[in-house]
């Protein structure tokens, strides 16, 4: 769990300083070693220091799931992904971690809903006992955060009907540097202390593993849940948290109900973007009682947007992931809550069908993920990866449903019904997404016709400057859409102008309405991106009314420089990095700006660059003004010789240069491209398929000439 995705851990173990209970600073620091079939010595290291994880599966995985094994945990929980809480992504280590945030969060649950709307366990993460066992061996509790230990917890939760979750590590110590002990050798006994305290879930990380087998060490505490199960009548969900190094999906669902797939997640859209990649082919892999899971959800952490943030959630429920809320709910605001307590996206999370969404189509960014339920329907997402808004469009035909005359089509984020011929369609916000549910319908006529309204494309103006921008509005029903109007609103400052048509007085199913507007920015706007609300209206042939919203944005921009400068003293239009912010003229650090270190590759040190860590992806507007681009490419040297990452120049959604998959062992490379004419370049590092350890790539002299 604590498997931080920094490629820094190379040069030293990831620490970071906390405040315990007590008062006193600990430092947070990933020290342990791979899981191996024979131990590897002293743990000193980072175990994705000493080696990287196994690639991650291609979409159809070749490897077949292990043969099922003698012991099995007891049969009926985990029939649907879990739903809960756990602290970690809010807490970390630090002091407000304790009795009273556990029991608040429990309250919460009754009180706003959550617990009527699924949400059942409440986990306590790392942090919670003292260093040292006691002298017959037993974990003992952190007197100051919880005083009374961890039975009276649980009794709480209990209480209100809930369920309550602990954290552990399959090795020597769990992930945080103060060396809290881990269940490596003490399966049986800590498997008995759990279930006497009312514990229902158990959190089974992989630190300080010692080289031991990863199927050894799971399979073991497995054994051990299950003869204290028998012992006490405590039945306990079993979360396998080995980082995906071992491939879990392949032999762990007769081990544990969930295992993780990934690194650990973190509070940003590339991070959030890159697990969802990961973790979307394994869909053969799970089931009632076995789940893949992608790790906790970021919701209400403050590092998304919420457009981001309903992707994340739409998109984990898609997923048959577990939704285990990482906010502190304490301090949540409203919007978070709206999104967490969605009830039509949270109920194609818990479809006891059990299928996992899989993805029908990929390009260009627009995704369709659909997923199979137990009604017959399909659960349909059109999630935008880009940063402009796009359409994306399906049929009920590609996500599986039979042939039929009419569809009823529900929108889950809008909660309202529509009817459809066939097609599944919308204008997706950048990095947003429509989710949908759609069964074939004898009576789809009863419900208004769908419709999508949405621009073609995210102009660019300078200040002062106007941009042209066309709206479509579209029946995508099966029967006629009447008294059609369409509004483009301008933000104060902005003038918007047209000579189109904005209404339409019945527009036959398929049938459009185009609009072209003149926008133009006032002549002090900054750069940077402005959105603008796009609003619709039409009635259904009983007079029903609709209204529509859609987003709409343009990027205000200068022109760029003239003559051969470094990309780091540009603004770009949007950045994104896996781990930490993109830094200039430095190394990415940890996750604050500005604590990265010299460029350096290959022995030598760069003044100008850019340090990203994969999966990064950064946009510049050239204007049709430049021509080429160049830098020297490669892992930072901080990495030693871990890493593999792959460096991409884009010019106007055409890829114009590609390194290929470098590792940190090798020397810098030389990277130009062709970008004549282009109006954006972006440029993009992946994780060379085989995850984001280390994955600390370097723009260094990285150039536009212009």
């Amino acid at each position: 769990m604590r498997k931080l995705p920094s490629a820094r851990r190379a040069a030293r173990p990831y620490a970071r300083a906390v405040v315990g209970a007590a008062g006193a600073v600990a430092l947070c620091a990933v020290l342990t070693a791979p899981a191996a079939a024979a131990p590897r010595g002293a743990q000193t290291q980072s175990a994705t220091a000493a080696a990287k994880p196994a690639a991650q599966p291609a979409a159809q995985p070749a490897a077949q799931p292990a043969a099922q094994p003698a012991v099995r945990l007891p049969d009926g929980l985990a029939k649907t992904p879990p739903m809960g809480f756990n602290n970690w992504n809010s807490t970390h280590c630090r002091a407000e971690f304790d009795h009273e945030m556990v029991k608040g969060i429990a309250d919460i649950f009754v009180e706003r809903g959550l617990k009527d709307a699924g949400y059942e366990y409440v986990n306590l993460d790392d942090c919670w006992a003292l260093p040292q066992r006691d002298a017959n061996g037993k974990l003992v509790p952190d007197p100051v955060r919880f005083p009374d230990g961890i039975k009276a917890v649980a009794d709480y939760v209990h209480s209100k009907g809930l369920k309550i979750g602990i954290y552990t590590s399959a090795g020597t110590k769990t992930c945080n540097s103060a060396g809290f002990p881990g269940a490596l050798g003490h399966e049986e006994s800590d498997a008995m202390q759990f279930a006497e305290w009312g514990i229902d879930y158990l959190k089974y990380d992989n630190c300080n593993n010692q080289g031991v087998d990863a199927i050894q060490r799971y399979t073991k505490m497995r054994d051990a849940l299950k003869a204290a199960s028998e012992t006490t009548g405590r039945p306990i969900v079993y979360s396998i948290c080995e980082w995906g190094q071992n491939k879990p999906w392949e032999w762990a669902a007769d081990v544990g109900h969930l295992w993780r797939t990934t690194g650990d997640i973190s509070d940003n859209w590339s991070s959030m973007l890159g697990i969802m990649k990961q973790n979307l082919p394994l869909a053969e892999y799970a089931g009632p009682g076995h789940w893949n899971d992608p790790d906790m959800l970021e919701v209400g952490n403050g590092g998304m947007t919420d457009t981001e943030y309903r992707t994340h959630f739409s998109m984990w429920s898609i997923m048959a992931a577990p939704l285990l809320i990482g906010s502190d709910l304490r301090t949540a605001d409203e919007a978070t809550f709206e999104i967490l307590e969605n009830r039509d996206v949270i109920a194609v999370d818990q479809d006891p069908l059990g299928k996992q969404g899989a993805v029908v189509t990929s390009e260009g960014g627009r995704w369709v993920v659909a997923k199979e339920m137990a009604d017959g329907s399909r659960a349909v997402a059109l999630f935008n990866e880009s940063g402009a808004p796009q359409r994306i469009s399906t049929t009920a035909e590609a996500v599986g449903l039979p042939a039929a005359e009419g569809y009823r089509m529900r929108d889950l984020w809008q909660h309202a019904d529509y009817n459809t011929g066939g097609e599944i369609s919308a204008s997706v916000p950048a990095h947003g997404t429509v989710m949908y549910r759609v069964w074939p319908s004898e009576d789809a006529g009863s419900y208004p016709p769908a419709a999508e309204f949405g621009t073609d494309a995210t102009p660019y103006v300078e200040a002062g400057g106007e941009a042209g921008v066309t709206t479509t509005f579209r029946n995508t029903g099966v029967t006629p859409a009447k008294n059609v109007t369409v509004a483009f609103d301008a933000p104060a400052g902005w003038q918007v102008e047209t000579d189109s048509p904005t209404t339409a007085k019945q527009l036959k199913p398929g049938g459009k309405l185009t609009t072209t507007w003149r926008v133009t920015a006032p002549a002090g706007a900054g750069t940077g991106r402005q959105e603008f609300p796009l609003s619709a209206g039409y009635a259904a042939p009983s007079g029903q009314t609709v209204s529509l919203t859609s987003a709409g944005a343009a990027y205000v921009v200068a022109s760029p420089p003239a003559g051969t400068t470094y990309a780091s003293d540009w603004e770009w239009l949007e950045a994104g990095n896996g781990w930490g912010p993109v830094e200039r003229d430095t190394s990415v650090g940890e996750q604050p700006a500005g604590d990265g270190k010299p460029l350096t590759l290959g022995g030598q040190t760069y003044a100008k660059g850019l340090g990203v860590h994969a999966a990064s992806d950064i946009g510049f507007y050239t204007g049709e003004e430049c021509e080429t681009f160049s830098a020297r490419v490669g892992v930072d040297d901080e990495t030693g010789t871990n890493g593999s990452v792959s460096f991409e120049v884009w010019a106007d959604g055409a890829k114009v240069a590609d390194s290929g998959v470098l590792t940190g062992d090798k020397a810098a490379q030389p990277l130009s491209a062709d970008i004549g004419g282009a109006q954006t370049v972006r440029l993009v590092v992946t994780d060379g398929g085989d995850g984001v350890d280390h994955d600390h790539g370097d723009w260094a002299d990285a150039q536009f000439t212009c």
